[in-house]
């Protein structure tokens, strides 16, 4: 499969080149040139395992690979005892046709680990395919739960280094303690004053600074990326909405072939695009629902076509959804567009340049047509954690109950009963202190105690992966302005 630049399909490259480059050359996004399509490919899925069910759908996309390849990568990721739920990606099934999936039960207790254990098998052996000798500088900016992600999955991995950039104030205490005492030999971690998107627009400058670039390959290295934007996040993220409706069907909650909506909490706009790449390969879905906390720019954008970063950024409890520049949503656009690369660019280029851009009507139909949207402040959020727990024992963190309050939104809205698969992106250990006050209780102290408050007050397990961090030696101290970033970089490299 061929994967073009969503700025200019002049700029094409294979899989393995997409993924070790991780940025298009202009700044553009890589995208498949056409989605593989198959509505009986689902089949095929039922019965087997989590790392088959991945393995199939990568083989979908990401040829040039040897025989077996993938599912060796695949096992390797999901199959090594560092996910603590059979399966990887379990389905719980809830009253009033709602269906859970969660993802949060990988190493770091996050949605990110579903693409970022497998990420490096894939990152490794691209490298190689493409005779590259280079080191990768695997430069990352989080929101929260990416950064540990691939500090994990990247971990004295030969050939690789990484440094991740976070928001200083930005995440919760738990995942600033998961990033900032990371072990391995090739990590490093920076704060950034600022917001996600000073740290992320910040990652973007360096990217597409050739001058860096050229000085950067003179020490042997190259940029990549762990972000979103990399193809090799996406991909392996597209299989477990295959594996969750075939788990539905398998396990008789839907009859085969019966439609389904799928709500995911957005920020990055990432985990939502590898629905809609699901849905367009041909997986029974027929609504996507894009549920937003306070910062609603991806609301406001459904409902009206217009996408403006120009408004107030808010931090909030689900901090991996504070983000007013939503990366993906240029994928979807040149997907939805018909790959039209002029029409992402010039939306690209308004965003850049004036803050804002305009859907023509036509394509903004097309987005009301695919996307419900809806979005939830502090209170609601609160509330619809503490009913989830009290009606059906459900514990929820603050961006999975965002999900939950826009499936409610919806199905008051237009009455449409269809089944709606919500999709879980943390542990709601990460975010203790937001789950204890929804709940009606305050939060004891720091360290470990509140996630054994937690754990007393409503008997699920802590993952292990949590234990200790307060205990563990803090390596990774420092605060940069975004103007300070590359320094940082030049640090990493020990120049």
């Amino acid at each position: 499969m061929r994967y073009v630049s969503t700025r200019d399909k002049n700029i094409g490259a294979s899989a393995q080149e997409a993924i070790a480059r991780g940025l298009a050359p202009g700044g553009g996004l890589y995208a498949p040139e056409a989605l593989p399509c198959n509505r009986n490919f689902w089949k095929s899925l039922i019965g087997k395992s989590y790392a088959e069910r991945t393995a199939a759908v990568m083989g979908q996309f990401l040829d040039g690979f040897g025989p077996g390849d993938l599912e060796t990568f695949a096992r390797r990721a999901y199959e090594s005892g560092r996910f603590d739920a059979e399966g990887a990606a379990p389905l719980r099934t809830l009253p009033n046709g709602l269906h859970v999936l969660e993802l949060w039960h990988g190493p770091t207790a996050a949605f990110k680990d579903m693409a970022l254990q497998i990420l490096p098998h894939l990152l490794t052996a691209s490298l190689k395919v493409c005779g590259e000798q280079r080191e990768a500088l695997i430069l990352t900016a989080t929101s929260g739960d990416t950064g540990k992600a691939a500090l994990e999955g990247f971990r004295d991995v030969p050939g690789t280094r990484v440094l991740v950039f976070f928001p200083r104030h930005g995440v919760s205490l738990i995942q600033e303690l998961q990033m900032t005492t990371q072990e391995g030999a090739n990590v490093g971690v920076v704060a950034v004053r600022g917001n996600f998107d000073d740290a992320q627009t910040g990652v973007k400058k360096l990217f597409g600074d050739p001058a860096l670039s050229e000085r950067i390959d003179k020490r042997g290295l190259f940029f990549s990326s762990a972000n979103s934007i990399n193809l090799g996040r996406l991909i392996p993220q597209v299989a477990y909405y295959f594996s969750a409706y075939a788990d539905m069907v398998g396990q008789e909650a839907i009859a085969a072939g019966q439609p389904i909506h799928i709500c995911v909490p957005t920020g990055n706009f990432g985990n939502i695009l590898s629905a809609l790449y699901a849905w367009d390969m041909g997986l029974p879905v027929s609504r996507l629902l894009c549920a937003s906390n306070r910062n609603n720019v991806l609301t406001d954008f459904v409902r009206e076509g217009v996408y403006d970063r120009r408004r107030t950024f808010y931090s909030t409890m689900s901090p991996s959804m504070d983000i007013l520049v939503s990366s993906n949503l240029e994928r979807a656009l040149f997907l939805l567009s018909g790959g039209s690369d002029v029409l992402t660019r010039d939306c690209m280029e308004s965003l850049r340049e004036i803050g804002r851009y305009t859907l023509p009507k036509t394509l903004w139909q097309v987005f009301r047509q695919r996307f419900y949207a809806d979005w939830c402040g502090e209170g609601e959020t609160r509330r619809t954690i503490a009913s989830l727990w009290k009606e059906i024992r459900y514990l929820s963190d603050p961006h999975t109950a965002v999900a939950f309050h826009a499936a409610g939104a919806y199905r008051e809205e237009t009455g449409d009963k269809t089944p709606i698969l919500v999709v879980s992106t943390a542990s709601p250990y990460k975010f203790c202190d937001a789950v204890l006050t929804a709940l009606g209780e305050t939060p004891a102290g720091d360290g470990e105690a509140p996630l054994e408050q937690l754990h007393a007050l409503t008997g699920w397990p802590v993952p292990e992966s949590l234990r200790g961090l307060s205990k563990k030696p803090v390596r990774f101290d420092r605060t940069v302005t975004p103007e300070g970033m590359e320094q940082a970089v030049w640090e990493m490299v020990g120049a």
